[in-house]
């Protein structure tokens, strides 16, 4: 097989980081860390656990330290995760056979994919939010890994939240992050293929958690806001506003709670869907703070 390299960003991660440094110990042939300057034991814990671990600042688009960590790399492979993820078993098993393929055999192995379907529906969700997913070519250069998010208990399978698909497995020199967007996926330059056994992601499994990363995007999503409405006349502000604190919340909300079924993730489901859909106008009413009042 392949070597491989592990490589995370992290910041305050001691609760995280130990199970998720564990999932990969056999699969890793070296673990790379760069942490926003932790104040609590995540450093120490990554260390003791045989990872290298860079410290620097901690900028408000994370993206910018997975780029970071990215480069440091060592082996032409990675796979890039966060702290609050972990590789399962099934997993681990199917990157070591993926990376010992042939490129026949990996157009194969995707041609027998079972949730083949899923995933390229998925692909057309995001290819019409992030643009086109790598290029064409005759090499793969990246997979992407489908994602269980837990949340408050339960792992959300509805509403669209499942496959959550994430660009995760990479061949270094034909990936990077543009590190502008908290959205962002990584630009692939090649062919990206799929893995079918599911990444854990213990994204919130408290109500606290959730709320104080919904806090950090929609502080970011507000920035991106004053960005984009320094080229708008005073109409298209309007327009705008209107969208944001009516139109994209209510949109969002029918779509993926009713229309893509959320509400088969219970009481869950109800209380996801509605948040993501607040973030709309929360962060337009937060941008109206920080520039207008």
């Amino acid at each position: 097989m392949k070597k491989l390299s592990v490589v995370l960003a992290t910041f305050n991660e001691e609760k995280n980081i130990g199970a998720c440094l564990e999932s990969v110990k056999e699969l890793a042939d070296e673990i790379v860390i760069v942490d926003g300057s932790s104040t609590d034991k995540t450093v120490e814990i990554a260390r003791k656990m045989g990872a290298r671990v860079e410290v620097t600042d901690n900028p408000p688009i994370f993206h910018i330290n997975k780029q970071k960590a990215l480069n440091l790399a060592k082996y032409d492979w990675v796979l890039q995760l966060d702290a609050d993820e972990i590789v399962t078993k099934e997993l681990a098993e199917e990157i070591k056979e993926v990376l010992s393929l042939t490129n026949q055999q990996i157009d194969e192995y995707q041609e027998n994919l079972p949730n083949k379907k899923l995933f390229r529906r998925h692909i057309k969700v995001l290819e019409q939010r992030d643009g086109k997913m790598g290029v064409e070519s005759k090499e793969y250069v990246a997979f992407f890994v489908p994602r269980k998010n837990y949340f408050l208990g339960r792992y959300l399978m509805h509403g669209g939240v499942y496959p959550d698909g994430v660009i995760r497995l990479i061949q270094k020199e034909h990936a990077h992050f543009p590190a502008k967007s908290v959205h962002e996926q990584m630009v692939i330059e090649g062919r990206v293929g799929w893995l079918q056994h599911d990444l854990i992601h213990k994204d919130s499994p408290t109500f606290s958690k959730y709320l104080m990363r919904w806090s950090r995007y929609t502080d970011l999503i507000a920035s991106e806001i004053k960005e984009e409405s320094k080229s708008l006349s005073l109409v298209q502000k309007i327009l705008m506003g209107v969208g944001y604190m009516f139109l994209r919340p209510a949109h969002w909300f029918v779509t993926t709670y009713l229309r893509h079924k959320g509400f088969l993730d219970s009481w869950q489901g109800f209380v996801f869907h509605l948040f993501s859909s607040l973030r709309f106008p929360v962060s337009y009413l937060k941008y109206i703070r920080k520039n207008i009042v």
